[in-house]
């Protein structure tokens, strides 16, 4: 089958790979409908993760089940399904808490490539959601989304305490946090401050219920905001980047006793102690327990409530899976999706 292969730092290649099969009676093998480049594969397309040898690329997919496990009873063959990067089982204490991407059994599911033509999902039965019908064409981007950058969108603003009536800051303009943007509308708030300096990505934001644009950047980016906050700054601040600087942007753009919902994956992020003491913000956030929201996300998708797909804006080929990763690199592209 084809599937998406990074060799070295910049040098992604379509190439033939294994085709997966079931290995455990509580697997799945999917036929992947369509998936897409992450903002957290540029870490490894940039060098700045280690590449150590051809690695298998990508871990955001829908697509219609092939075959199961003799063990799994939640899904059928035929079924249009949308899974998360960490499959879990969806049943031990910590899953049953809400917080399944620290399964006590999880797997990255992403391990096996889903920029591929067919994918091997462990732990279905916890994983995997299935869609009340066969989705119509024009939903499947929506959808796609629930499976990373929505549900981390709305883990950062569910995590950051989004209220009817908040303040509401974003840093960071990529897909997760545009969707951010989207969960943040969804949940009530009344004022949606989008941090971006890009034309395109801020009029998406607007689309998605953005009231202000800061474009400013790092201390001058905090001082706008708390102009527009007359001094106080947000209620909930998103961080959806995972720099030194983003971090420390979206700590001190929020209110003494507001909240940061963080779910850039941090890199190099260092707290200072004491200004985190005297500023009183809660700090929630890591990987997104994407099967929490599953439902929920899927509903509204196709109630046509929401319109996430729209973050896709470049639809390529599974062979051209390069030039994806070029795109997003160069950001000429917010997200690119990949059709097998």
């Amino acid at each position: 089958m084809l599937g998406a292969v990074l060799h070295a730092p910049g040098d992604v290649r379509a190439e033939e790979r294994d085709v997966p099969k079931i290995i455990k009676p509580t697997d799945a093998v999917i036929r992947t409908v369509a998936s897409c480049v992450c903002g957290s594969d540029l870490w490894d397309y940039r060098g700045i993760n280690p590449v150590t040898g051809p690695t298998p690329m990508g871990h955001e997919y829908v697509g219609v089940v092939e075959e199961v496990g003799d063990q799994v009873t939640g899904v059928k063959p035929g079924q249009f399904v949308i899974g998360s990067f960490f499959a879990s089982d969806n049943t031990c204490e910590i899953c049953r808490a809400g917080y399944q991407s620290s399964c006590v059994h999880r797997e990255y599911v992403g391990a096996g490539g889903a920029q591929a033509e067919l994918l091997r999902v462990p732990l279905a039965d916890g994983t995997l959601v299935a869609t009340p019908e066969f989705p119509s064409e024009d939903l499947v981007p929506g959808l796609l989304s629930a499976s990373d950058v929505l549900g981390t969108g709305w883990f950062g603003a569910v995590a950051a305490q989004v209220a009817p009536g908040n303040t509401v800051a974003v840093v960071g303009d990529g897909a997760v946090g545009l969707l951010a943007v989207l969960a943040a509308k969804q949940l009530g708030a009344e004022r949606i401050i989008a941090m971006s300096r890009h034309e395109t990505r801020q009029k998406l934001a607007r689309d998605f219920g953005a009231t202000d644009i800061v474009t400013e950047r790092g201390d001058e980016g905090v001082a706008h905001l708390k102009e527009l906050t007359s001094g106080l700054g947000a209620h909930s601040v998103i961080e959806a980047v995972g720099t030194q600087e983003s971090m420390m942007q979206a700590i001190r753009s929020t209110r003494p006793g507001g909240h940061v919902g963080y779910v850039g994956v941090a890199h190099g992020v260092q707290l200072p102690g004491e200004e985190l003491f005297y500023s009183h913000v809660h700090l929630h956030g890591g990987p997104a327990p994407v099967r929490r929201f599953l439902p929920e996300l899927i509903d509204l998708i196709c109630n046509r409530t929401i319109h996430p797909g729209k973050v896709f804006d470049l639809t390529l080929p599974l062979d051209q899976a390069a030039e994806g990763y070029r795109a997003m690199d160069e950001r000429r592209a917010i997200k690119v999706l990949l059709r097998p």
